[in-house]
């Protein structure tokens, strides 16, 4: 009788599909199964109640204002960032010899821990008696306090993980138009192409790939937005910067409603799901193309 041979490749991939098991499947089921429950994460005993908790959470004012918050972060981000790690990546473009000195000059803010990040803006930047906000008011411009304000303070604290974020899209962006052919951009200069069409024309569709990709983790990541609003205003004043993460977060450690809590997060997900289900539209219809 011959022995059966040994396929290697499932024992190689045995242990990080045991990860993903443990880390995503299993915490992913076990969030949907919560959502239609009272749990609260402290008793072993709950009941399961249906779509009660997302009836609780249609009729909740803060729901739909955090779900607001979110949508403006999210078109802040794809927005701002974008553009502005695009032009830093540009101007990089052309600096061989200092690029690298640039990109970790910039990466900086990205690396440091958003707990310090955080505290460096509420001290240095917005700080009313000792930081740039009171140091304007010494030039007539008086910015009041972005934080303290309902009408600011999510565009203050977007400010804030923008600051942070961009020089990420810059590396990103920075290392797609590297791998431009430069036959291409050759021939464009030679054919008399400025810098806004030697852009569109050809390093644009040579990186659209990496726009496409990137632009799906950012709406992602904005519905996934937390550490810098409750950093710097714990979702206040009045629930003005709520959003989705920090909502779910005072349902599970606040109000130990773990059962709601879960059935945000889902809300979240799908939010994330629907970005990946536009991605791969575009990477269709580009393999189309």
């Amino acid at each position: 009788m011959k022995s059966k041979k040994i396929n290697w490749n499932y024992l190689l991939i045995a242990p990080a599909l045991l990860i993903s098991v443990s880390v995503i499947l299993l915490p992913g089921i076990m969030t949907i199964v919560y959502s239609f429950t009272d749990y609260n994460g402290i008793s072993q005993n709950f009941n399961f109640i249906g779509l009660q908790n997302f009836k609780e959470l249609f009729h909740d004012r803060i729901f739909f204002l955090a779900i607001r918050n979110n949508l403006i972060w999210t078109i802040m981000f794809i927005t701002i960032p974008v553009c502005i790690g695009m032009l830093a990546a540009m101007l990089l473009l052309s600096r061989s010899k200092t690029r690298s000195i640039y990109q970790v000059a910039f990466l900086i803010p990205y690396v440091l821990a958003p707990a310090v990040n955080a505290m460096l803006w509420l001290n240095v930047i917005f700080s009313p008696v000792v930081g740039v906000v009171s140091f304007l008011k010494n030039f007539g411009i008086d910015l009041g306090s972005p934080l303290a304000s309902m009408k600011s303070a999510i565009f203050a604290c977007a400010g804030v993980d923008i600051w942070h974020y961009w020089s990420y899209l810059t590396v990103i962006y920075l290392a797609a138009l590297r791998q431009t052919p430069t036959d291409q951009v050759e021939a464009a200069r030679i054919d008399g192409c400025n810098g806004w069409q030697l852009f569109r024309y050809i390093y644009l569709p040579n990186i659209k790939s990496t726009v496409n990709l990137m632009f799906v983790m950012i709406v992602i990541g904005s519905f996934l937005a937390f550490d810098y609003v409750k950093l710097l205003t714990g979702g206040g004043p009045a629930h003005s910067t709520e959003v989705l993460g920090t909502y779910a977060y005072s349902f599970a450690f606040s109000e130990m409603k773990v059962g709601k809590a879960a059935a945000v997060g889902l809300f979240m997900s799908f939010f994330g799901l629907i970005a990946s289900l536009i991605y791969t539209r575009m990477s269709r219809k580009e393999n189309m193309d």
